[in-house]
């Protein structure tokens, strides 16, 4: 089965809150034919066309090619969520890559949220850049290492803006007996997914670049130009970006020993009284091992995403989200669920996002572990750079020598799915 059409159908956005509350751009045509161009980018998300619009803007003639729609992947269904540094603590970061690498990617992570806010400032993007984003801690143990960790980024990063909460303090704001504390980041924030891509998009094409939809990737054939082949056509190009992260299949072996892709899924209710599940307009991401991360919508909706699974179909999503909802907000038992999606996103072992030179001229980067809000943006704008021969942040993220996943592509999924259900019993416990 192919992960690309195993849920969706082809050249349609999802039924989603977010598909139902942008305005949706006609198709664009499917490549045909023979082009020629400097760069090709696989991949019309965050990472692509972040990567299409910098690349445009340096001068270089760009191609685009998507399975389905601009935006379609987990770009335009994920939870909207900007957060900062990397996506493990700082800590795990420097016990992994040393100090000095560790302040590096500190700082890429930083410069990843500074970009969505800037492109969304500077381009009409139809979604603003919302400040703030709690960790909700659900167990008491765990509070004392938020704050202590909020103490850390200020006193080694010189990163202020995390707040530690208490379980008044939490409880003022997420209007639940859950949680127990935690800490909120008014430097991260949260935007519409979908209308961002939509609007990375439309910044690229205005740019000069060209993104053909409907168009599978089929074969690459590696040389001095890449020869990237769809059943249409094919492009000859001086570089090849990879920028499929979940949907990569077989093009890149060497990616998907590293990368695996698994699917999250979010509801969105009617919309609720003021006030009823959080009283401040923030994004919030708990501390279970299979996150549950929500806000509110523009128009009052609890938009609530949970739950995981590792096979190609996905389940009953309402039944798979309700139950984390309503142990977090029982006061939701009666309420209607108006949407319910997934998506396909990427993991990676350590969580760490994967940057490679699968050859001197194709380049791929993905694995952003539920992150990629910012850090795919920021990957497209290192490759951008790589290929203009500036390749140092590149390099730096290719060098983080990432673990491949036990057993390889064959065995990843159940092994994974083996090890969640463990976790997830430990939740249930409280361990």
């Amino acid at each position: 089965m192919n992960l690309l059409f195993a849920n969706d159908r082809a050249g349609e956005y999802p039924p989603s809150y977010y598909a139902a509350s942008t305005p949706l751009p006609p198709s664009l045509p499917a490549l045909e034919g023979v082009r020629s161009v400097d760069v090709c980018i696989v991949g019309a998300g965050y990472t692509g066309l972040s990567a299409a619009l910098h690349l445009a803007q340096r001068g270089y003639s760009v191609a685009v090619l998507d399975a389905h729609r601009a935006g379609f992947g987990a770009s335009g269904r994920n939870g909207g969520q900007v957060s900062s540094g990397q996506r493990i603590e700082q800590d795990d970061v420097e016990r992994l890559y040393g100090r000095d690498d560790a302040r590096k990617l500190w700082q890429i992570g930083e410069d990843a949220k500074e970009l969505v806010k800037h492109l969304i400032a500077t381009h009409d993007m139809g979604t603003a850049f919302r400040p703030g984003v709690i960790h909700a801690d659900w167990h008491a143990r765990d509070v004392g290492h938020s704050h202590a960790y909020a103490e850390k980024l200020a006193r080694d990063y010189g990163y202020d803006q995390v707040q530690p909460l208490d379980r008044t303090g939490i409880n003022d704001i997420v209007r639940s007996d859950a949680y127990q504390g935690g800490v909120i980041d008014m430097g991260a924030g949260h935007v519409h997914p979908l209308a961002y891509a939509l609007g990375l998009a439309r910044a690229a094409q205005a740019a000069g670049a060209e993104i053909f939809e409907n168009s599978v990737v089929t074969a690459l054939h590696e040389g001095v130009r890449v020869r990237v082949q769809t059943a249409g056509g094919h492009i000859d190009a001086d570089h090849v970006l990879l920028a499929t992260n979940g949907y990569l299949g077989g093009l890149a072996p060497q990616v998907a020993a590293r990368v695996m892709p698994i699917n999250n899924f979010i509801v969105a209710t009617a919309p609720l009284p003021e006030g009823l599940v959080l009283t401040r307009d923030v994004a919030v991401a708990d501390s279970k091992f299979v996150i549950n991360y929500f806000r509110m919508s523009r128009d009052g909706r609890l938009l609530f995403g949970g739950g995981e699974s590792y096979g190609y179909r996905f389940p009953d999503i309402l039944k798979t989200v309700r139950k984390p909802m309503l142990e977090v907000f029982p006061q939701l038992r009666d309420t209607q669920i108006d949407y319910a999606w997934g998506g396909t996103l990427a993991i990676t072992v350590n969580r760490m996002p994967y940057f490679a030179r699968l050859a001197p001229n194709i380049l791929s980067a993905s694995g952003y572990s539920g992150a990629g809000v910012g850090m795919a943006t920021m990957a497209g704008r290192i490759m951008a750079d790589t290929v203009a021969g500036q390749a140092e942040q590149f390099d730096l993220m290719a060098a983080l020598n990432l673990p491949r996943f036990p057993g390889g592509p064959a065995l990843r999924n159940p092994l994974l799915a083996l090890a969640m259900t463990w976790y997830a019993l430990r939740d249930r416990l409280g361990r």
